[in-house]
């Protein structure tokens, strides 16, 4: 197709659980929105992270597991874009790819789904809480020492179904992708992020697009969101610092108001017997900028020791 007609097809990937179809389907709207003349086509791709189901992620190696296949299919031409979950990205591009966009954050919060109802006080001691994260475990440890954190893998729906069949008592899940499947009713407790901080990136899109597509990436601009994108960019930052991927305690939350940034962090260690935390302020054009000076701080009060 000719670019001087105003058409362009534009294929995008996505792996294909209802909540990866959702945000792939929602990057379209505002794509085809802010593009006129634009066509959105779904190419839909099974990840190793889906594959390998039963294996807690930090074990099959936790960084690149959901975007490794979708990245291929960028640099080899059979996509244009491909979505995913901010926080499932690893904080390195590989090369050849960038973050065409960043967009659509919404809830930011972790939320507690529990079988009988109760909020996270009031679980019942030594109740078993299914997650696969450590930064949630590291908290969670902090919160409520006496209780059992098993890991569990699968999508919000698997997961959901495993604690109303009783093999956990409660889970915890992003508010962001239950609020996006619809599922904000199941939801007993939203865990306030003074206490549980989220993973850097939580809540937002990423979409990705070879670097030398100049087409794709003008067109990614008017999709990109400049608040997100700068605070998700200190979150990211802080993380890149401290050397983390998505399977190490680090938990970040990034707030803008009037100009400035505020930037909140978090290092523990999975037994939850020590923790750090640690918040900065800085201007929205340098926000890589705030995330590097936090991680440092945290750094020097001692983070690496925990992160080893």
């Amino acid at each position: 197709m000719s670019h001087n007609v105003g058409v362009r097809l534009v294929r995008a990937g996505t792996r294909g659980s209802a909540l990866a179809l959702w945000q792939a389907r929602r990057v379209a709207e505002r794509l085809t929105e802010a593009v006129p003349g634009c066509r959105v086509e779904e190419v839909v791709f099974s990840t190793r992270g889906d594959r390998e189901s039963a294996e807690p992620l930090p074990a099959i190696g936790g960084k690149g597991l959901f975007t490794e296949e979708l990245e291929a299919a960028l640099r080899s031409g059979e996509i244009d874009v491909a979505v995913h979950s901010l926080k499932d990205l690893p904080t390195e591009s590989p090369p050849g790819v960038t973050v065409g966009a960043v967009c659509c954050r919404e809830d930011v919060r972790d939320a507690l789904v529990s079988a009988a109802g109760d909020g996270l006080a009031a679980l019942r001691p030594r109740a078993v809480v299914g997650t696969s994260s450590t930064r949630r475990t590291a908290q969670l440890r902090v919160a409520r020492p006496d209780l059992e954190i098993r890991s569990i893998r699968g999508n919000v729906e698997t997961r959901l179904r495993k604690v109303a069949e009783g093999l956990y008592d409660a889970t915890i899940l992003a508010a962001a992708g239950l609020h996006r499947l619809g599922l904000a009713d199941r939801i007993t407790e939203y865990l306030p992020v003074d206490r549980f901080l989220p993973a850097p990136g939580q809540a937002a899109l990423a979409v990705q697009c070879r670097e030398g597509d100049t087409a794709v990436r003008t067109m990614l601009e008017g999709v990109d969101e400049r608040i997100a994108r700068a605070c998700t960019d200190a979150e990211r930052a802080m993380l890149e610092r401290l050397g983390g991927g998505c399977s190490v305690p680090v938990a970040a939350l990034c707030e803008y108001d009037r100009g400035e940034l505020s930037l909140r962090g978090f290092v523990g260690d999975p037994a939850g017997t020590r923790s750090l935390r640690a918040a900065a302020q800085g201007p929205i054009d340098d926000a890589a900028g705030l995330g590097r000076h936090l991680a440092d701080r945290l750094l020097a009060d001692g983070a690496a020791g925990l992160l080893s």
